[in-house]
């Protein structure tokens, strides 16, 4: 299993940034899909799930803010988040199992003035 999220940065609170993960080594189109996150000095944080007919599942910091999606075709999932706020930092990741075991290379998201 090969997962590689990109599409991190700095932005300003408010502001938005689209994460993609592109996926390999298993069947995409049949797997649910997960993001996870860690902040710095913090555990592993489940923030969204999208199952294969593509129900999406929220955690409750991040409901209404973030919006998972898929695209079988590419093999890749997004999370899109908008009114990102400072507590948003951290190392994002995809991931196949909910606690993020499988997650691959992460990207950083820092969201600060």
């Amino acid at each position: 299993v090969q997962l590689q999220a990109s599409g991190g940065g700095l932005v300003q609170p408010g502001g938005s940034l689209r994460l993609s993960c592109a996926s390999s080594g298993f069947t995409f189109s049949t797997s649910w899909m997960y993001w996870v996150r860690q902040a710095p000095g913090k555990e592993i944080e489940w923030v969204s799930s999208i199952s294969v007919p593509r129900n999406t599942y929220y955690a409750e910091s991040v409901k209404g803010r973030f919006t998972i999606s898929r695209d079988n075709a590419k093999n890749t999932v997004y999370l899109q988040m908008n009114s990102l706020k400072p507590e948003d930092t951290a190392l994002y990741y995809c991931a196949i199992d909910k606690v993020g075991t499988s997650r691959g290379q992460g990207t950083l998201v820092t969201v600060s003035s």
